[in-house]
């Protein structure tokens, strides 16, 4: 009878999330049943990164010190490591095939060379200025036999592997970590945005059935296929929550903030569900009279943008080949899955069964109920794939005892990863070998 998998309760895991109208921190462990419990939360407006890249890095580094100062108070942990999310519209995939030929004397294949075929997708040629972010392997090949997905111990003479290769461009990758330094604060690893979302809120059914997860941030929509429990595809589409605040304030003629309220509070993505046609009143600017709004007029220019985000996405998944396979339809999150009726218009552009994700079927105890939202999905999966797939645990200290915890070396056990040969250079050695060879030649002194 095999053993019951165990789980450290010591180690605690930063989740850094650095989005377009928010920037969030959240504190986690995992206990002795594998579920994570939430110790802190902490969050700031975002006003330094548009559509998910760096363009202020003062303000952006205001935001992340507010974060992770209001985080710290809630748990009680002085936080010194986080794992950070990377997503924007540089953000780029493709597939690729590598194929290794076998030295050993039996022919066995074993974990090192799924290791060496796995690292020799790092080396291959991107365009000028982007870096390889993650290699997710799909399926293997061993001599003629086709679809297999644990090629360790068969026999065979060549090895071939189909891989799902992320990039991102190394400037919006080096700005996030400019930003994250000059906050105080270390990275561990920089993990692309849905792969963390899907973390959060998929479950292993839906992922081995098929399922796209739709994750609406405020400047960006990501994508991410899965089928078999392998994702297939990824793609970020450069349009999000904030463009249909700036419908709404365009539209009707108000103010930022009281477009977004009206967004948030009224707001419906579907304007067939609207029964009640209330008549909204928006104070105007000095001296000026209140603008009153129908709100079967507020959702038809909300549905307008939103149809046209989900004619993105419904292309997205028709361009990814896997239209027909998606037995567990699509997870919307994030954001921009919290409008009213979010579930309707998604299945009235698509044709296709949808349901909200929620982070909450991860979440043991601590601060469940004010994480368990779509908005958190991202730095709730943040933590969770760096307790499973960290390179090692994060030093942090603890606000009450005031001791430190040494960091234990681990194996990286990433999505599609494997275990970790030897020392390969990651993106995010990449990143930190550039900020500091840039620091090294400017002089600049960070605080």
């Amino acid at each position: 009878m095999p053993s019951e998998r165990t789980y450290p309760n010591d180690q605690i895991v930063v989740g850094l999330d650095i989005g377009t109208t928010k920037i969030c921190a959240i504190v986690g462990k995992r206990n002795e049943f594998g579920k994570i419990n939430i110790l802190g939360i902490g969050k700031a407006h975002s006003d330094g990164v548009s559509r998910g890249v760096v363009v202020n890095i003062d303000k952006t580094v205001q935001a992340i010190r507010e974060a992770i100062t209001e985080a710290e108070k809630h748990s009680g942990i002085k936080i010194e490591v986080v794992h950070v999310g990377i997503a924007g519209e540089h953000v780029r995939s493709m597939q690729h095939k590598g194929i290794i030929t076998l030295n050993n004397i039996d022919f066995e294949i074993t974990q090192d060379d799924v290791n060496r075929l796995h690292e020799d997708m790092f080396k291959i040629a991107t365009q000028p200025g982007t870096e390889i972010i993650h290699v997710l392997p799909q399926e293997y090949t061993v001599d003629s036999q086709t679809g297999i997905i644990d090629p360790v111990g068969m026999s065979g003479v060549r090895l071939e592997g189909n891989f799902h290769i992320v990039t991102g461009q190394t400037m919006a990758a080096n700005n996030i970590y400019k930003c994250v330094v000059r906050a105080g604060l270390e990275v561990a690893e920089l993990i692309l945005e849905p792969l963390a979302s899907s973390a959060a809120v998929l479950t292993d059914e839906e992922k081995e059935a098929g399922v796209c997860l739709v994750d609406i941030g405020g400047g960006t929509t990501d994508v991410a296929i899965f089928e078999s429990n392998i994702i297939r595809h990824t793609a970020v589409i450069p349009f999000g929550g904030n463009i249909v605040t700036e419908d709404i304030k365009h539209g009707f003629k108000v103010m930022k903030k009281h477009a977004e309220l009206l967004k948030i509070q009224y707001g419906s993505a579907l304007a067939d569900a609207v029964t009640e046609d209330l008549i909204i009143s928006i104070p105007g600017p000095r001296d000026r009279s209140a603008k009153e709004i129908h709100k079967s007029m507020l959702a038809r220019v909300i549905q307008s943008r939103m149809e046209e985000i989900l004619e993105f996405v419904l292309a997205e998944i028709k361009n990814s080949g896997y239209e027909d396979k998606l037995v567990a339809g699509i997870v919307v999150t994030g954001g921009g899955a919290q409008l009213q009726h979010m579930k309707q218009c998604v299945e009235f552009v698509t044709g296709v069964d949808t349901r909200i994700g929620l982070p909450g079927e991860h979440l043991a105890s601590g601060m469940v109920d004010e994480v368990n939202y779509p908005m958190y999905a991202t730095a709730t999966g943040l933590v969770i794939m760096g307790l499973e797939s960290s390179e090692y645990t994060p030093a942090v200290r603890s606000a009450a005892a005031g001791t430190r915890k040494e960091p234990t070396v681990q194996y990286q056990r990433g999505p599609g990863h494997g275990k970790s040969s030897g020392p390969r250079i990651s993106f995010i050695d990449k990143v930190k070998t550039w900020f500091e060879s840039t620091l090294t030649s400017t002089g600049e002194f960070i605080e």
